[in-house]
């Protein structure tokens, strides 16, 4: 789908000099002198080179849809993570670098994760806002701590380093962000 030049959005897929990028950040700038144009900041989808680019309303880009198709986790295998689409039970193997070292240590068995696809290649993979996970180090329970602003390091399931409040304790289960790794509450 074709759209002009100044209607990018951030998050939009394009196509341009023959790659796919997303749109970062854009920005419409109209100087003294000349045409409006949009300033933007496309991310390659598959490589993550930046590149800053202008757009007049006149250019016409073509704006990319991806299919989105829901994966279950199924297990690591050597550097390979593999996944099974849960509509005709498939499986695919995904370089653990795809996902990224770091985000791939949030996976657990069974768990679902979406799928960007473009001409039936994986380009992107988004996981769920938040896992819950059992706490495997941290500092002992400070009787009468309340909850201050003061938090502690912990280790958690998947060797992943986050800090909890001083009130949770190990063997405990908490919930954390796959953005960034923060705590966000005690399980249920």
């Amino acid at each position: 789908m074709k759209i002009n030049g100044n209607e990018i959005k951030p998050g939009n897929v394009i196509k341009h000099q023959d790659m796919l990028w997303v749109a970062v950040k854009t920005e419409a700038v109209k100087p003294g002198k000349g045409g409006a144009f949009a300033q933007v900041e496309l991310k390659n989808v598959l490589d993550g080179r930046k590149l800053n680019e202008r757009f007049r309303a006149a250019d016409k880009v073509e704006r990319v849809r991806l299919e989105q198709k829901d994966f279950q986790y199924l297990y690591p295998e050597g550097e390979m993570l593999v996944f099974m689409d849960t509509e005709n039970y498939e499986q695919i193997s995904l370089q653990t670098d795809f996902v990224g070292e770091e985000r791939a240590a949030f996976l657990k068995d069974g768990m679902t994760v979406t799928l960007e696809i473009y001409e039936d290649k994986p380009i992107g993979i988004e996981l769920p806002n938040h896992v819950e996970v059992e706490i495997l180090e941290t500092e002992p329970v400070v009787k009468g701590q309340t909850a201050a602003n003061s938090y502690k390091p912990a280790i958690v399931e998947g060797n992943i380093r986050t800090s909890v409040p001083p009130f949770v304790g190990v063997g405990e289960r908490i919930i954390i962000a796959t953005e960034d790794a923060t705590y966000v509450r005690r399980a249920d």
